[in-house]
């Protein structure tokens, strides 16, 4: 061969092999990429090419499917609907053919599509017997009477959010939202489903419904993060009862300056006990122990809670934050839920929760199980053990110290008929000043006469009227709280 049909025989040669190297590289290592590329439509299309799977609360199904409508431009076989889709929403997320899908729609799309790798071998087998692929379940461990309290208790007050967990195991039983939106409205891929979408988005609509409130929305929590500084002190040592009188001046000065720490009202809290200074809320106690203690004290103890960490229950909760940088005068305030603190609800779930169960506690999760279509599980989500924040002797001092609060204190309205409740109300400053009307708290656990605790909560009423004082939160809060609990009470009947 001469030389210059050598040269072209090895440059063809060449890119022979660079065809066939950029071949493998696009099918073996790019494949995974491209199979779930947001712009390769055939992704979508497979994905509503059969129904999917549901999300199920309490045995039945909170999630369905239909047949889309055929036009012009839609080439997708099935659409998602849901039940009651307001109330689900903070639950389920949405899964839209137009705008990709959010939360466990999105987390568990895999499972819901039956294109999840652990469906693979039940996929083959339909494949040879030429039966359709189908969508497994997600089993959430939400309580459907807990969470129609949550949601209509909340409808009749405006914006605000409820979480409630199992103490015992971190099952979360309730989390709702308001105002919220139903995800059906825009499940397809037409105009009337882009004009719903762009309704509800927030530059459109100031009430932002599509905010879960409940994991992603951070409120200062006001008094309710009292219970954070009573458990500081115990656990330090600096009171070690609830009926010890504390080192409580009145009026009580802010360490080095010149201001003065107010309570709200005439109100008995000069070296007034722990159980005294919560029943009453008194923010010259509490913010006293959160300066005597310090701020490393407190930040250690906030954490132990669950603070200043995202949580994943598997939806992201947003991180709830206590000051890390403060002084003496800060850490006073955030130790009565001001400054810089800031909490979701499902946070304060969590501080009412750790009380519940003897100062443990438990990571919150709301999927139970996965499922293939034949109903086999695939995986299980197992109880597990967050953190201590307190010991069982100081939980148990601090749940007699809440139990107060609900006989004789701002709690009165979250009682249970022969039920023990414990809580804590709250009322956050809100705007400029104070200038906006305040934020109502309250965080409770229900007790059964067999010492079990099935239920924590957390409520907060953004738009809540009125007076400036923690009853405001024990009469606007307090009673969503306590219908919450009772629908779970009730449940278990």
């Amino acid at each position: 061969m001469n030389k210059p049909l050598r040269r072209i025989a090895i440059f063809c040669g060449l890119l022979v092999l660079a065809l066939l190297l950029r071949d493998n590289y696009v099918q073996y290592v790019q494949a995974d990429s491209l199979r779930t590329d947001s712009h390769n439509r055939r992704v979508a299309i497979e994905r509503y090419a059969t129904p999917r799977g549901d999300i199920v609360v309490d045995g039945n199904p909170i999630t369905g499917a239909a047949k889309s409508k055929k036009n012009g431009i839609n080439d997708f076989a099935w659409k998602r609907i849901y039940k009651d889709g307001a109330m689900w929403a903070p639950v389920t997320g949405y899964a839209s053919q137009a705008f990709d899908a959010s939360q466990l729609e999105k987390l568990d799309d895999g499972i819901l599509t039956g294109n999840d790798d652990r469906l693979f071998f039940r996929n083959t087998l339909d494949m040879i017997t030429g039966k359709p692929k189908q969508g497994g379940n997600v089993v959430t461990t939400l309580n459907a009477a807990a969470q129609k309290a949550a949601y209509q208790g909340l409808l009749s007050r405006g914006k605000g959010a409820v979480a409630a967990i199992n103490p015992q195991t971190g099952a979360i039983l309730a989390l709702a939202s308001t105002p919220s939106y139903d995800p059906s409205t825009f499940a397809g891929n037409t105009n009337t489903d882009a004009k719903a979408w762009n309704k509800l988005q927030k530059k459109n609509n100031p009430d932002d419904p599509m905010l879960n409130r409940a994991l992603r929305e951070t409120y200062p929590p006001g008094s309710t993060f009292k219970v954070v500084t009573a458990a500081a002190a115990l656990e330090d040592g600096l009171y070690t009862s609830a009926d010890q009188h504390t080192d409580s001046p009145l009026p009580y000065i802010l360490p080095g300056t010149t201001t003065e720490l107010k309570n709200e009202g005439n109100i008995p809290c000069k070296n007034a006990s722990m159980r005294v200074a919560l029943r009453f809320s008194c923010n010259t106690v509490f913010g006293k122990i959160g300066a005597d203690l310090g701020k490393e004290k407190m930040l250690t103890e906030a954490e132990k809670f669950g603070f200043n960490s995202e949580q994943l229950t598997p939806v992201r909760s947003n991180a709830s934050v206590f000051p890390e940088k403060m002084d003496r005068p800060q850490t006073a305030l955030s130790s009565i839920g001001q400054f810089e603190t800031a909490a979701t609800p499902l946070q304060m779930a969590m501080v009412a929760s750790a009380v519940a169960n003897n100062g443990t506690l438990m990571k919150p999760y709301m999927v139970d199980k996965l499922q293939a279509p034949n109903l086999d599980v695939i995986s299980q989500t197992e109880p597990e053990k967050l953190s201590q924040p307190l010991s069982e002797s100081n939980a148990q001092i601090l749940q007699d110290m809440m139990e107060t609060v609900v006989k004789e204190g701002t709690g009165t309205k979250a009682q249970i008929p022969n039920v023990t409740v414990g809580g804590k109300t709250g009322t956050a400053q809100h705007g400029v000043a104070n200038s906006e009307k305040p934020y109502a708290w309250f965080i409770s656990y229900a007790k059964l006469p067999d010492g079990s605790s099935p239920v924590a909560v957390a409520v907060v009423v953004e738009d809540g009227s009125a007076n400036r004082d923690d009853i405001t939160g024990g009469g606007l809060a307090a009673p969503i709280a306590r219908d919450v609990m009772k629908a779970v009470i009730d449940s278990k009947k």
